[in-house]
């Protein structure tokens, strides 16, 4: 067993590096809940740092609804306002379950999340998976017997009172945003495959290389869509305040939208579905050429040449976007590449690795049912993906699937 090291635990408390009179209780907890996973024999396969880390996770969630600090509250409400319901992947017992307190469901879909988004080896891991299941419920017990004797947690209350545009709040405010993108137990887990993309192409060994590191990380947490919602960092942070979305921006009513010249040539072509596939690099061509009037005798898209398996998609403001080897796994209405049993295999990627399928042609594909065979790895279930497909996507994806 690989106890979890103190300073892990305060690099996520909100008052970091202030310790509080708080903190012992709770660093102790986590670590018998990691004691309590090792004797269980429930993890034994795990690599040893990965339940400190998954504990981490449920007990920063722990100490959030103790305190009613804002965090699963704003996630929760907009779950519902996104999707209808409280949790992805689960039935909630509306009998049982109560609104932003500790609840069994809550812990199962912490440890999904915790485990899927932080080991590589894991990452497609089922919700469903019985050991999900199985240590939920052993830290969930934990968890419940602590419950009435459990400090309230200091500074976990830092939404309070506080308004997003009041002067004396943009002090906390700016804390409360370091915390949330860079070290929050909800946000940072989702993170982790975007920290080890840059990191894993950062120049590490020069003072420019690794000011470079620094701006892409920072912008990253700050800039970009962020945590299990793919939200940017001003929205979390209106949701955790305000528990609303931060208004849209005002649109210049005097600004002209530009139609995509070879938006109605395509529709024309196609009978009006915005979308279509193409087998081979001369097929896309060749429709480049003949119906949005590209230039004949090129070739065009060179870069694709030696791909197959092609989907076009064309949006009337966005224009066209060109997605590759994927076409087999859509059922898009007329599609004769479409393979059911090569789309048992493989549609779930689409969903879940980064780069594969572009977000606008996801959405849509998706809304319209036609990614029907997506699923979990090993399992035969469809339906858990096509209730989930977007948070699924937003999740795995972010800023792939969400980036403007």
């Amino acid at each position: 067993m690989e106890k979890i090291e103190k300073r892990l635990f305060q690099l996520k408390q909100p008052n970091f590096p202030e310790e509080k009179s708080t903190d012992g209780f709770y660093f102790a907890l986590a670590n018998r809940l990691v004691e309590a996973a090792d004797k269980s024999g429930i993890v034994k396969s795990w690599p040893a740092p990965l339940c400190g880390r998954v504990a981490l996770c449920v007990i920063g969630y722990y100490q959030d609804v103790i305190a009613d600090g804002g965090i699963w509250r704003g996630f929760v409400n907009e779950m519902r306002r996104l999707y209808g319901r409280t949790l992805p992947f689960y039935d909630i017992d509306s009998e049982s379950y109560v609104d932003y307190e500790l609840n069994p469901e809550d812990v199962r879909f912490l440890v999904w999340y915790a485990v899927a988004m932080q080991d590589d080896t894991r990452r497609f891991l089922n919700p469903l998976d019985p050991v999900v299941g199985r240590l939920a419920s052993l830290w969930f017990d934990i968890l419940e017997e602590a419950y009435e004797e459990a400090p309230e947690p200091e500074d976990y209350r830092m939404t309070h009172e506080m308004e997003m545009h009041a002067l004396e709040d943009q002090e906390t405010l700016m804390h409360l945003s370091q915390w949330v993108s860079s070290q929050c137990w909800l946000i940072t887990p989702a993170d982790s495959m975007t920290m080890q993309e840059i990191v894993s192409t950062a120049d590490t060994k020069t003072d420019k290389g690794i000011k470079e590191l620094q701006d892409k990380i920072h912008e990253a947490l700050t800039s970009q869509p962020i945590g299990p919602l793919a939200l940017y960092l001003r929205e979390w942070m209106y949701l955790f305040v305000e528990d609303r979305m931060p208004p849209a921006p005002k649109s210049r009513g005097d600004e002209e939208k530009k139609e995509y010249p070879g938006y109605a040539p395509f529709l024309k072509a196609t009978g009006g579905l915005p979308v279509k596939t193409f087998a081979s690099y001369d097929e896309l061509n060749t429709f480049l050429i003949d119906v949005l009037g590209w230039t004949p005798g090129e070739r065009h898209l060179s870069q694709l040449e030696f791909d197959d398996d092609f989907v076009l998609m064309v949006e009337p403001e966005k224009g066209l976007l060109v997605a590759k080897n994927i076409a087999r796994n859509l059922a898009i209405p007329g599609n004769s590449l479409y393979d059911p049993g090569y789309a048992s295999r493989h549609a779930f990627e689409l969903l879940t690795r980064r780069g594969v399928c572009p977000g606008d042609l996801l959405r849509y594909v998706c809304a319209n049912g036609w990614l029907p065979d997506a699923r979990f790895p090993g399992s035969d279930d469809t339906s858990l993906v096509a209730s989930n497909w977007d948070f699924i996507a937003r999740c795995y994806l972010e800023l792939y699937y969400r980036g403007d």
